[in-house]
């Protein structure tokens, strides 16, 4: 295969990131959530702070909430129901 071909090849071809996409969220997120809740039990639980504990889950709750947004496409029907609220 010629350098020039292969160029056409890749040039024909589309990119797509569903795969990256998909084991981010497989994958990453689930992790990343695992390696928080062991942070938070091991910074703030041994030291007897559980109200600061359940403070810093308050933010991770709040995070969870945006990721989860943010992965399923619903911040435009939510984009729509605040503007719903305003103009009727």
């Amino acid at each position: 295969m010629t350098a020039s071909s292969l160029i056409t090849v890749v040039a024909d071809t589309p990119l797509k990131t569903t795969n990256v996409q998909t084991w981010i969220t497989g994958n990453l997120v689930p992790l990343l959530l695992l390696a928080v809740a062991l942070l938070l039990l091991w910074l703030g639980g041994g030291k007897g702070d559980n109200a600061g504990v359940m403070r810093r889950i308050g933010g991770v709750i709040v995070a969870l909430a945006i990721i989860g947004i943010a992965i399923t496409g619903a911040g435009v029907d939510i984009g729509k129901w605040l503007a719903g609220l305003f103009t009727g």
